[in-house]
């Protein structure tokens, strides 16, 4: 399987999804908790893949999303950004509606 198909099949599988560095009880950067705050914050369910266990993962991503950076949240299979972007989206509560039209 490639490294598209594997990333195509998680973003198939979970509605909302977060390629951040840690995991949601130990984030490993300051903007992955971040965004896992935002996400908290908005009471919807959420995977997590820590990108620091699988560098050709994280290189993918990278090549997959055209975003360099991490985390990156998938909403539907598609990229809403990262960091700025979130808590952007959060404050503003755009990132609510994202994730109250996802079906639980």
């Amino acid at each position: 399987m490639s490294i598209n198909e594997r990333i195509e099949q998680q973003l198939n599988e979970f509605p909302v999804l977060l390629y951040m560095k840690g995991t949601p009880d130990f984030p490993q950067c300051g903007f992955s908790s971040q965004v896992v705050g935002a996400l908290k914050q908005c009471q919807k369910r959420f995977a997590f893949v820590n990108i620091l266990e699988d560098a050709e993962l994280r290189q993918g991503l990278k090549d997959y999303s055209d975003w360099p950076t991490f985390p990156q949240l998938y909403v539907k299979g598609e990229l809403l950004g990262g960091c700025d972007i979130v808590v952007q989206m959060y404050e503003s509560g755009e990132l609510q509606k994202a994730l109250d039209e996802v079906a639980e």
